[in-house]
Protein backbone atom coordinates (compact mmCIF):
# COMPACT_ATOMS: atom_id res chain seq x y z
CA UNK A 1 0.00 0.00 0.00
CA UNK A 2 3.07 2.23 1.18
CA UNK A 3 4.48 1.46 -3.00
CA UNK A 4 1.16 2.46 -4.76
CA UNK A 5 0.82 6.00 -2.28
CA UNK A 6 4.53 6.71 -3.17
CA UNK A 7 4.36 5.79 -7.08
CA UNK A 8 0.75 8.00 -6.97
CA UNK A 9 2.80 10.92 -5.82
CA UNK A 10 5.72 10.64 -7.85
CA UNK A 11 3.34 10.27 -10.97
CA UNK A 12 1.39 12.63 -9.85
CA UNK A 13 4.57 14.84 -9.42
CA UNK A 14 5.67 13.82 -13.16
CA UNK A 15 1.98 15.06 -14.07
CA UNK A 16 2.06 18.40 -12.54
CA UNK A 17 5.69 19.28 -14.26
CA UNK A 18 3.98 17.93 -17.61
CA UNK A 19 1.04 20.32 -16.83
CA UNK A 20 3.65 23.60 -16.46
CA UNK A 21 6.08 22.82 -18.81
CA UNK A 22 3.82 21.94 -22.27
CA UNK A 23 0.58 24.42 -22.89
CA UNK A 24 -1.47 21.65 -24.65
CA UNK A 25 -1.63 19.40 -21.32
CA UNK A 26 -3.91 20.87 -19.10
CA UNK A 27 -5.76 19.73 -15.72
CA UNK A 28 -8.43 21.06 -14.06
CA UNK A 29 -9.14 20.46 -10.70
CA UNK A 30 -12.43 18.47 -8.77
CA UNK A 31 -14.42 21.04 -7.09
CA UNK A 32 -12.68 24.59 -7.64
CA UNK A 33 -8.92 25.98 -8.28
CA UNK A 34 -7.83 26.16 -4.37
CA UNK A 35 -4.71 24.62 -3.36
CA UNK A 36 -6.02 21.43 -1.90
CA UNK A 37 -8.60 20.68 -4.64
CA UNK A 38 -5.49 20.69 -6.84
CA UNK A 39 -3.14 18.95 -4.85
CA UNK A 40 -6.02 15.76 -4.48
CA UNK A 41 -6.40 16.31 -8.31
CA UNK A 42 -2.84 15.59 -9.19
CA UNK A 43 -3.01 12.59 -6.37
CA UNK A 44 -6.35 11.18 -7.99
CA UNK A 45 -4.75 11.13 -11.49
CA UNK A 46 -1.21 9.82 -10.26
CA UNK A 47 -3.08 7.13 -8.48
CA UNK A 48 -5.47 6.48 -11.75
CA UNK A 49 -1.90 6.63 -14.18
CA UNK A 50 -0.42 4.05 -11.66
CA UNK A 51 -3.62 1.93 -12.20
CA UNK A 52 -3.57 2.00 -15.62
CA UNK A 53 0.08 1.21 -15.69
CA UNK A 54 -0.21 -1.78 -13.63
CA UNK A 55 -3.75 -3.19 -14.94
CA UNK A 56 -3.15 -2.39 -18.79
CA UNK A 57 0.33 -1.67 -19.63
CA UNK A 58 1.95 -4.79 -18.84
CA UNK A 59 -0.55 -6.77 -21.25
CA UNK A 60 0.33 -4.15 -24.23
CA UNK A 61 3.47 -4.74 -23.31
CA UNK A 62 3.60 -8.01 -23.83
CA UNK A 63 1.83 -7.76 -26.92
CA UNK A 64 4.20 -5.40 -28.66
CA UNK A 65 6.90 -7.13 -27.48
CA UNK A 66 8.26 -7.43 -31.31
CA UNK A 67 8.25 -3.64 -31.78
CA UNK A 68 10.23 -3.33 -28.61
CA UNK A 69 12.91 -5.32 -30.56
CA UNK A 70 12.24 -4.03 -33.63
CA UNK A 71 12.33 0.18 -32.53
CA UNK A 72 15.29 -0.87 -29.90
CA UNK A 73 12.47 0.21 -26.85
CA UNK A 74 11.72 3.28 -28.24
CA UNK A 75 8.05 2.21 -28.97
CA UNK A 76 7.87 2.62 -24.93
CA UNK A 77 7.63 6.15 -25.54
CA UNK A 78 4.37 5.85 -27.78
CA UNK A 79 3.19 3.12 -25.51
CA UNK A 80 3.48 5.51 -22.01
CA UNK A 81 1.71 8.14 -24.18
CA UNK A 82 -1.24 5.68 -24.99
CA UNK A 83 -1.64 5.34 -21.34
CA UNK A 84 -1.53 9.09 -20.91
CA UNK A 85 -4.50 9.50 -23.26
CA UNK A 86 -6.13 6.38 -21.41
CA UNK A 87 -6.14 8.07 -18.27
CA UNK A 88 -7.37 11.37 -20.03
CA UNK A 89 -10.21 9.47 -21.11
CA UNK A 90 -11.19 7.90 -17.75
CA UNK A 91 -10.81 11.35 -15.85
CA UNK A 92 -13.59 12.25 -18.13
CA UNK A 93 -15.67 9.22 -17.47
CA UNK A 94 -14.96 10.68 -13.63
CA UNK A 95 -16.93 13.39 -13.83
CA UNK A 96 -15.87 17.19 -15.51
CA UNK A 97 -12.83 17.50 -18.24
CA UNK A 98 -10.25 17.05 -15.67
CA UNK A 99 -7.05 16.47 -17.64
CA UNK A 100 -6.79 17.66 -21.14
CA UNK A 101 -4.62 16.87 -23.98
CA UNK A 102 -4.80 19.53 -27.19
CA UNK A 103 -6.36 17.03 -30.38
CA UNK A 104 -7.68 14.78 -28.19
CA UNK A 105 -11.37 14.97 -28.74
CA UNK A 106 -14.44 13.00 -28.35
CA UNK A 107 -14.75 11.98 -31.96
CA UNK A 108 -11.27 10.57 -31.19
CA UNK A 109 -7.51 10.32 -31.23
CA UNK A 110 -5.26 12.61 -33.78
CA UNK A 111 -1.89 12.81 -34.69
CA UNK A 112 -1.10 16.55 -32.75
CA UNK A 113 -2.60 14.66 -29.32
CA UNK A 114 -0.70 11.40 -29.53
CA UNK A 115 2.43 13.58 -29.79
CA UNK A 116 1.77 15.85 -27.18
CA UNK A 117 0.70 12.93 -25.10
CA UNK A 118 4.41 11.52 -25.91
CA UNK A 119 5.65 14.28 -25.02
CA UNK A 120 3.96 14.73 -21.52
CA UNK A 121 5.10 10.62 -20.95
CA UNK A 122 8.76 12.02 -21.54
CA UNK A 123 8.82 14.92 -19.23
CA UNK A 124 6.54 12.84 -16.70
CA UNK A 125 9.14 10.04 -16.77
CA UNK A 126 11.83 12.47 -16.36
CA UNK A 127 9.96 14.32 -13.58
CA UNK A 128 9.27 10.63 -11.73
CA UNK A 129 13.12 9.89 -12.11
CA UNK A 130 14.52 12.70 -10.39
CA UNK A 131 11.34 12.38 -8.02
CA UNK A 132 12.33 9.03 -7.41
CA UNK A 133 15.92 10.02 -6.77
CA UNK A 134 14.98 12.70 -3.92
CA UNK A 135 13.09 10.11 -2.18
CA UNK A 136 16.04 7.52 -2.33
CA UNK A 137 18.15 10.10 -0.79
CA UNK A 138 15.24 11.08 2.09
CA UNK A 139 14.72 7.64 2.62
CA UNK A 140 11.50 6.91 1.37
CA UNK A 141 10.64 3.99 -0.66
Amino acid sequence: MLRFLVTSLVNAVGLFVATQLIPQVNVVPYGGDGLWETIGTFLLLGGLFGIVNAVVAPVIKVLAAPLYIITFGLIAFVINGAMLLLVSWLSRQIGVDVISIDGFTEEGLTIASLGWAILAAIVMALASFVTRFVLRILKIK
